[in-house]
């Protein structure tokens, strides 16, 4: 497995992002002991970096990681994000305020079973919190050896340069993919300028780009794609023949369309480290075997040349929370 350099912190360039073991998905949580496998067998193959957060589950992704990095922390950089959950009391849908953000990093080090959290991320901007401040809170907390790197986590360009003089901000976490380009026009540029990492989350498109999603039957009621805009009416329809093109490249190499869109965005840059989730053994192997899937010029332009897909990427209120 290839390493990148996030600003100075060193990582595999495909991680492993843990969500789907816990949170989101159809079936999510269970089977522990396969997700624990998974993130072991992750660790084999040269994964070292892990992504969770403690709004996952809530809390129990945080419990699962801290299980399975027993007796491996060291093998790891691992990232948990704050931020969506208020241990305040405050209302509202974020709560990046310096109280909230001490009583957030006293649980999540407790359930990771960790004296130091690696990379440490604000989940959402939070508008009621200025971001001085939240960061200036972050700053305190590198310094007193409970966090090592300040992240972020959907924030647009002002927040950016406004936390980054602050505190260097190591890396800042978006969707992107083949399916969502948002980041390219506005924040890539930023973080470039600024030598900021970027970390993709849902780099296949949610389960769009592995071909595996044919029918929104595949989805029970508790699956957050239910109600997605990408997976509704007419948006899915349109999607899934996108997500076949990625699949017609996938055949004329003789790889999977997961592994195709994931070597898509390795080719995005050497500061890119996307963490595609999964909760099984397989399709981490898939996965992480798109390190050494190469591209033609041919096959990149035609990826890059794909169209929009159709719909949001998230709900009207998650949409809200989000800077691009």
């Amino acid at each position: 497995m290839k390493h990148i350099e996030l600003r100075d912190l060193n990582v595999s360039r495909i991680g492993l992002g843990a969500m789907g073991m816990s949170h989101g998905y159809t079936g999510a949580g269970a089977d522990d002991a396969e997700s624990v496998r998974t993130i072991h067998r992750a660790l084999e193959l040269g994964v070292t970096f892990i992504d969770t957060a403690e709004v996952y589950g809530p809390y129990v992704n945080e419990e699962l990681v801290g299980r399975a990095l027993k007796g491996r922390r060291d093998q790891v950089v691992l990232a948990t994000k704050f931020g969506l959950i208020s241990h305040t009391g405050r209302p509202g849908p974020t709560d990046s305020s310096p109280e909230n953000v001490r009583a957030a990093v006293e649980g999540s080090l407790r359930r990771l079973g960790t004296e130091h959290i690696d990379l440490y991320y604000q989940h959402r901007v939070d508008a009621g919190t200025p971001i001085e401040d939240t960061v200036g809170c972050l700053a305190e907390l590198v310094a007193e050896g409970k966090i090592g790197h300040i992240g972020l986590s959907e924030a647009g360009p002002d927040t950016i340069r406004r936390a980054h003089a602050v505190h260097p901000v190591t890396a800042v976490q978006s969707e992107y993919s083949l399916f969502t380009r948002d980041p390219e026009a506005r924040v890539l540029p930023v973080l470039r300028e600024l030598n900021i990492g970027f970390v993709p989350f849902s780099p296949l498109g949610r389960g769009f780009l592995t071909g595996t999603i044919r029918s929104t039957d595949q989805f029970d009621p508790t699956d957050f794609r239910a109600d997605n805009p990408r997976f509704t009416d007419e948006n899915f329809q349109y999607n899934l023949r996108l997500a076949d093109q990625v699949a017609a490249v996938a055949v004329e190499i003789g790889v999977t369309p997961a592994q195709v869109a994931l070597a898509w965005l390795l080719a995005q840059g050497d500061d890119i480290a996307p963490i595609p989730g999964t909760r099984r053994v397989a399709r981490v192997e898939e996965n992480t075997a798109a390190d050494a899937v190469h591209l033609t010029d041919d096959q990149l332009a035609r990826l890059t040349g794909l169209p929009p897909a159709a719909g949001d990427t998230h709900t009207e209120s998650q949409m809200r929370i989000m800077e691009r």
